[in-house]
């Protein structure tokens, strides 16, 4: 098994983060998290990096395995939906589903992130 340690700077750095719990078990859990997290990050890297070596697409089996977060805009965009779908289950003002509309096509326009 490759040895896989993390830099000093690293271990630095989830030190100042573990020192924001509240307790010595969340600190413990606050590094193992990190830990656990970096080490499966680097064992992906080195995988999709063979694959690629191989002839094959790392960069699918990364996309799938540390899929990026939804942007805001996606966001909003799914928030609007459910008001939307509750709304719609009430007696609404024909204004208020404007302003629905309004508020969709403005997000709708926002690049994605």
């Amino acid at each position: 098994m490759t040895d896989i340690t993390p830099p000093p700077e690293l271990v630095q750095q989830w030190s100042d983060i573990a020192l924001t719990a509240s307790g010595m078990f969340e600190v413990k859990m606050q590094f193992a998290t990190l830990a656990a997290q970096w080490g499966a990050d680097q064992e992906l890297e080195a995988c999709c990096e063979l694959l690629d070596n191989l002839g094959g697409n790392g960069g699918m089996i990364r996309r799938y395995r540390r899929p990026k977060p939804p942007s805001l805009k996606e966001q909003a965009l799914k928030e609007l939906d459910k008001v939307d779908m509750l709304w719609a289950t009430e007696e609404f003002g024909k204004e208020t589903l404007n302003s629905l509309d309004t508020i969709r096509r403005a997000l709708e326009a926002l690049p994605d992130e």
